[in-house]
């Protein structure tokens, strides 16, 4: 089902309204679903659908989930956190994954933004080049 423009821009100023000095607000949230649900405006479907995409790509951008081949003692850990606190905020949550198919290295996932120290990513680079 495609979105319409107006539930779109509805969708994106509803989002602007739950943000608090750029985060966003849990209750400024739930007031803004909750008010949508009762008043059923024209296309709500559409909207809520929209706003909770836009809320949900606003909260990955605070939350980073980190990969890597083995596991990590528990320096390593504090020092990838600090780094990205400094970095990016002190709002930052962080979360660590063993997946033993990267082979080696290490793989940073912030909102849309993939910072891969991979062997595995290396080879595939390396295969597409030949």
């Amino acid at each position: 089902m495609k979105i319409s423009r107006e539930a779109r821009r509805i969708a994106r100023g509803l989002c602007k309204l739950s943000l608090v000095n750029g985060h966003v607000d849990p209750t400024r949230v739930e007031t803004i679903s909750s008010g949508i649900v009762t008043e059923t405006p024209r296309s709500f479907l559409q909207i809520l659908k929209e706003f909770t995409r836009l809320i949900r790509l606003e909260l990955e951008k605070r939350h980073a989930v980190i990969e890597s081949a083995s596991a990590l003692d528990a320096t390593g850990v504090a020092e990838i956190e600090n780094n990205l606190k400094q970095k990016f905020g002190n709002d930052i949550t962080a979360e660590f994954h063993t997946v033993a198919g990267l082979l080696g290295g290490m793989r940073i996932k912030l909102g849309s933004d993939v910072w891969d120290g991979t062997v595995r990513g290396r080879l595939s680079t390396l295969s597409k080049q030949l």
